[in-house]
């Protein structure tokens, strides 16, 4: 079952699945082209409990929270969750700010900007060619012994701060008590009923575990290893959710999306941070050893190391609407091109000081 259950066809199936909901999650009420979207999820978040105060990207994602109770259920289901950590947790935060950040420049994280080339988005291909370009610069590092040290078996309390910390989030969806922050306009306001998103995200959240799917790892293990097995969920994905956009009618004269660059729905034109806002990311996501969602799994896994990563997204999330380097349909913040050339940067720095070996 277990062989079954990470074999090539379920990982291309688990790929079809999520683009298929991806997709389908704007039709039900989520924002264009944002369906899904790890990074700008997790900045909702913190608007929500008040650690950035852009109003139009504020609401509690109850998707985000169901991607991690979906992985803490299944891990404990297949008897894989382990307490685990150790591993440059400081150097581990300060990546995940920077995984942010990029994100926040281009607007998405790897699955969006999947989301936005399956919804005619143009730009997304522009990012596209710079998270490949930045996991290119990672598995040079790799190849050169970069490593953040090996996690070791920590005590199960520390396994288990982040998902009572996740369970009070839901909580607090549920209840609505009055300190919480929802936008009344943008991004923010628009969202599917709590019950389907948290729905979705259990399930997405049980796929991406147990087939281990990840947007970053698929285009590493292709070019560190020549591995096909994550990017066929990748590619599967992609494919899906175009698929899907045109069923269900999303292109055309009565649709929400067309071809091309301009006006796009909660995006930019600027080539330049587009490309190396995703070369930042996908660099320090090489660095971190996956991409957000699949780091968010892993915390929901035990790891201790993953679930520092996943604070530092919320970190990364409340210092760029607070000095002002996440873009807007407008373009870049004020210091979006500052914060990505210090983030690649320290990314560089990282990647050649962290070597267990000299090549």
């Amino acid at each position: 079952m277990r062989r079954f259950l990470k074999s090539r066809y379920t990982i291309i199936a688990a790929g079809i699945i999520f683009g298929v909901l991806a997709a389908l999650m704007t039709n039900w009420g989520n924002p264009a082209n944002m369906g899904i979207c790890v990074a700008c999820f997790i900045r909702d978040i913190a608007g929500a409990i008040g650690i950035h105060r852009a109003g139009v990207v504020q609401y509690l994602r109850p998707e985000i929270i169901g991607f991690f109770l979906g992985a803490f259920i299944t891990a404990f289901s297949f008897r894989e969750w382990r307490a685990s950590g150790g591993s440059s947790p400081i150097i581990r935060f300060v990546l995940g700010a920077f995984v942010m950040i990029g994100a926040l420049v281009f607007l998405g994280c790897p699955v969006r900007m999947l989301l936005r080339i399956a919804g005619g988005d143009l730009n997304g291909i522009v990012a596209l060619a710079g998270m490949v370009a930045g996991i290119a610069v990672g598995v040079i590092f790799l190849k050169k012994g970069f490593s953040l040290g090996r996690s070791v078996k920590v005590h199960p309390v520390a396994g288990w701060i982040l998902p009572f910390i996740m369970i009070g989030l839901l909580i607090i969806a549920i209840v609505k008590p009055g300190f919480l922050f929802e936008s009344e306009s943008g991004p923010g306001s628009m969202s599917v009923p709590l019950i389907v998103a948290l729905v979705v995200g259990l399930a997405v959240g049980f796929l991406a575990q147990r087939t281990r799917m990840c947007f970053v790892g698929g285009w590493r293990d292709l070019f560190l290893v020549k591995d096909f097995y994550l990017f066929s969920g990748v590619i599967s994905f992609l494919i899906a959710a175009l698929v899907t956009n045109y069923i269900a009618g999303n292109f055309g004269a009565e649709g929400i999306y067309h071809w091309g660059f301009a006006n796009q729905p909660v995006s930019h034109t600027n080539h330049l941070w587009n490309f190396f806002g995703m070369s930042l990311l996908g660099l320090a996501a090489t660095l971190l050893g996956g991409c957000p969602l699949r780091n968010l799994i892993l915390s929901g896994e035990g790891n201790t190391d993953a679930a520092i990563t996943v604070l530092g997204y919320f970190a990364g999330a409340a210092i760029a609407h607070n000095f002002l380097l996440a873009s807007s349909p407008a373009g870049p913040g004020t210091f979006s091109p500052a914060a990505v050339i210090i983030g690649l940067v320290f990314c560089l720095a990282i990647g050649f000081l962290m070597r267990e070996k000299v090549a």
